[in-house]
């Protein structure tokens, strides 16, 4: 159960509720934890759905985005963020084989999302530091520089993310991943 309280999404008037009725109206629905960081901190959540936003007008597609968010919430352990990002990558397009492949470490087969996810995962695992290697690998693999912003910018997102649900424990509401 989520550690933080949050109130009846129906009800809420406030800043809060005014965040809610706008992911409502986009999405069809709130997600736990949307609706958790608004209930306690709706800037913070504005500040994650402008970045998403900044994201979906940018270059890197889609699928992309959520690979990297796969990747980076497998590598925290967020189990919340890992069944969210896996559902989302599916629906973007990333079948579900490969998507299993992506959370165990494994190839996919495919030498460009094989260059995005190790470029990910040694983000993650080194706090942002890269070797002159493993920049020349990612552009190497087709990624320009204003995708090397955004891969940043969905990183970062997603470790805001990653934290607030492991501090929260937060209510699972996503499809479960095996």
């Amino acid at each position: 159960m989520s550690r933080l309280v949050t109130p009846n999404l129906d009800s809420d008037a406030g800043p809060s509720g005014q965040v809610y009725a706008q992911i409502k109206k986009a999405i069809g629905s709130v997600p736990n934890t949307f609706a958790a960081i608004a209930a306690h901190g709706p800037a913070a959540l504005k500040s994650v759905l402008a970045a998403d936003a900044v994201l979906a007008g940018g270059s890197l597609p889609k699928r992309d985005q959520e690979v990297i968010k796969l990747v980076i919430s497998a590598a925290d352990g967020c189990d919340y963020c890992v069944a969210a990002h896996s559902y989302l990558a599916k629906l973007a397009g990333v079948k579900a084989d490969v998507l299993k492949q992506i959370r165990d470490g494994q190839p996919s087969g495919d030498a460009r999302r094989d260059a995005l996810v190790g470029f990910v995962r040694k983000l993650a695992q080194s706090s942002g530091t890269v070797s002159d290697e493993d920049f020349a690998a990612i552009k190497a693999a087709g990624y320009s520089d204003a995708q090397l912003v955004e891969i940043c910018l969905a990183f970062a997102t997603t470790i805001f993310t990653n934290v607030f649900n492991r501090i929260n424990d937060t209510d699972v509401d996503f499809p479960a991943v095996a």
